[in-house]
């Protein structure tokens, strides 16, 4: 079983990722806990190059492409071949975010990423994904207290506004799929609702 984790910055997704990460472990589950973009030494080089807060402008379709190149490796050398040998994966973030961030933040066209989308993952997407999902001043208030913020953290509110609406527009259109869980709930709640689904969802 494949298990994502989404939502803009700040809505607590290390903490629950932890929280389904020994949520799975204590049911005897085999685990791999990965993160985009990442998860591979490769894509992990790409990452430092995505994040890194820098004088040149990256241009949206540079910082598109890399996403989806970080992306590929990660599903041809972690993702697929863990999936294969009985593992669950969880994922902090995957392809949701490319849609919600470029798509979304960038204004770059749905249509060039269902094309990059079907190009490098031929219709694979996660069994089970949780959008934790709050309004983006709140969840940026709890960002900066967390101290220094990478280039996508720096971005203004309005970006984020079109990130979440996003989110929840393929939320809603995918609905089995995106479970959209009340992140501004103090975390006891939010762990709540998370267990609730995964009692659903996860085979025993």
């Amino acid at each position: 079983m494949f298990i994502t984790l989404e939502g803009t910055e700040g809505v607590g997704k290390s903490s629950n990722l932890a929280f389904i990460q020994n949520w799975l472990i204590n049911r005897g589950k085999q685990l791999v806990v990965t993160r985009e973009p990442g998860g591979t030494p490769f894509a992990e080089e790409i990452r430092q190059l995505l994040l890194a807060p820098r004088q040149e402008q990256v241009s949206d379709d540079a910082e598109l492409l890399l996403m989806f190149a970080a992306r590929a490796q990660h599903v041809a050398q972690k993702i697929r071949p863990a999936l294969q040998n009985g593992f669950v994966v969880l994922s902090d973030r995957f392809v949701d975010a490319s849609y919600a961030y470029q798509g979304g933040g960038r204004g770059i066209s749905m249509q060039r990423l269902d094309a990059l989308s079907q190009w490098t993952l031929q219709g694979f997407l996660p069994d089970l994904t949780f959008l934790l999902d709050m309004a983006p001043a709140d969840a940026l208030e709890r960002a900066k207290k967390r101290g220094d913020l990478d280039r996508f953290e720096q971005e203004q509110q309005a970006f984020f506004e079109r990130v979440r609406n996003v989110y929840l527009q393929r939320a809603k259109a995918d609905p089995k799929r995106i479970m959209v869980i009340n992140a501004a709930q103090t975390l006891e709640q939010v762990q709540q609702d998370i267990a609730h689904v995964l009692e659903q969802r996860v085979p025993k």
